[in-house]
């Protein structure tokens, strides 16, 4: 490095870490003119280009004003569509990181436990999310009861905030809940499915439909069907399953699981039909066909993309999440 020199550090990382690289570079430069940043990232898989061009924020964690220059001019282009830019200290920005994915996968958890309370006393989670959703205070989005959460984000980023929070002797009992109620959630849906199949699954077929831990991307990491497909194995149950991008990456994942190339061929002699993430063409299965196909004509929509009453008159069995 020639002169003053601003390093980034654009990974989610545990608190501190900006701290241990400003202390490798005195070491092995301790000439060297350097400023490390904290610029943690918002991306969404699947729409990172998007998020990246218009995001809610963006963060800056340094105390050196010279870097701020630098990282001010760097953001100039956003700042002009008036994105918020916010500067903090390097440690602040690396906590808001992880601060923020653990409240997202808290208010998944949250609607989550009141789909089960919905079904307990016969109110529709949904309604109830948008109930709640249109006070200002809590907003609508990530209030989607399903599976529970996966992904290479959240699983990860709450149990490093509560290991550190562990560590500095200020534990997080909120988030540790969190995780756990998430852990049991995924078992909990398989168990929906064997209630379905009236609590017999011994040699019949389930059909999965998704595989990925959301739609737009093949990431299999702590994917929903990684917990509920060996499960359903584990009580006897014959798989197969789609996903339009992730099996794969799901072949090294799954053992036993006849991988087929599209809804269809998955409905085809199945006593079950397993909706786990929700895929666009998922959305517009030919339902007439799907029934035909399959040897019962009986669906567990984990993600709520189909109305009850629409499949009621179609002849299906219907289970879905937190709805009567």
């Amino acid at each position: 490095m020639d002169g003053f020199t601003v390093v980034v550090t654009k990974s989610t990382v545990p608190v501190g870490t900006g701290d241990e690289i400003e202390a490798i570079f005195k070491r092995v430069r301790p000439d060297a003119d350097v400023a490390v940043v904290s610029n943690p990232e918002f991306l969404r898989e699947g729409a990172a280009i998007e998020d990246f061009k218009r995001p809610d924020r963006v963060v800056v964690g340094t105390d050196d004003e010279r870097a701020r220059e630098v990282m001010r001019e760097l953001y100039r282009p956003l700042y002009l569509n008036e994105t918020p830019i916010v500067f903090t200290g390097r440690r602040t920005s690396e906590l808001i990181k992880y601060a923020a994915n653990a409240f997202l996968a808290m208010k998944i958890t949250f609607i989550n436990e009141m789909a089960d309370l919905c079904e307990a006393v016969g109110a529709d989670v949904q309604q109830v999310a948008k109930g709640i959703g249109l006070d200002g205070r809590i907003g609508g989005k990530f209030l989607h009861a399903g599976p529970g959460y996966g992904g290479s984000c959240f699983p990860k980023d709450t149990l490093a905030l509560v290991r550190t929070a562990r560590d500095y002797g200020a534990p997080v009992e909120l988030i540790e809940t969190t995780v756990k109620v998430n852990d049991e959630r995924k078992r909990a849906m398989a168990r929906k499915v064997v209630k379905a199949l009236d609590g017999e699954l011994k040699g019949k077929t389930v059909g999965v439909l998704g595989l990925t831990f959301k739609p737009n991307t093949d990431d299999m990491r702590d994917a929903p069907s990684l917990a509920i497909i060996p499960a359903l194995q584990d009580k006897g149950a014959n798989v197969q399953a789609f996903d339009p991008e992730g099996v794969e990456e799901a072949k090294h994942l799954l053992s036993g699981v006849d991988f087929r190339e599209d809804p269809y061929a998955v409905a085809e002699g199945a006593d079950a039909l397993v909706i786990v993430t929700e895929w666009d063409q998922f959305r517009a299965l030919d339902l007439d066909r799907i029934k035909l196909l399959m040897r019962k004509p009986v669906l567990i929509d984990l993600r709520n993309i189909y109305k009850p009453d629409d499949m009621k008159a179609r002849g299906f069995e219907y289970a879905s999440v937190g709805r009567p």
